[in-house]
């Protein structure tokens, strides 16, 4: 783990400090997780976004569509 230093505003210090303490956990803990869901949130997006840019692609390029046509068969035999 790296340590690092952060300022808060005293309002934030004293949310955190309360949060913490109502589910018995670090200060340092309950900010962590915070901030692996931010990230985890930030990255979803980012993967949503990506997606609804390429989307048009997806749909449209002979090189990407050329095999949708076999989506829907079953490659299994007696299934």
């Amino acid at each position: 783990m790296k340590r690092i230093q952060i300022r808060l505003e005293p309002e934030q210090h004293r949310a955190l400090v309360k949060i913490a303490r109502q589910e018995g956990r670090s200060l340092s803990g309950l900010i962590r997780e915070m901030l692996l869901l931010e990230l985890e949130d930030r990255r979803r997006r980012e993967l949503a976004h990506d997606a609804r840019v390429l989307l048009p692609d997806y749909q449209t390029d002979p090189a990407l569509t050329e095999f949708t046509a076999l989506d829907s068969e079953n490659f299994r035999d007696g299934v």
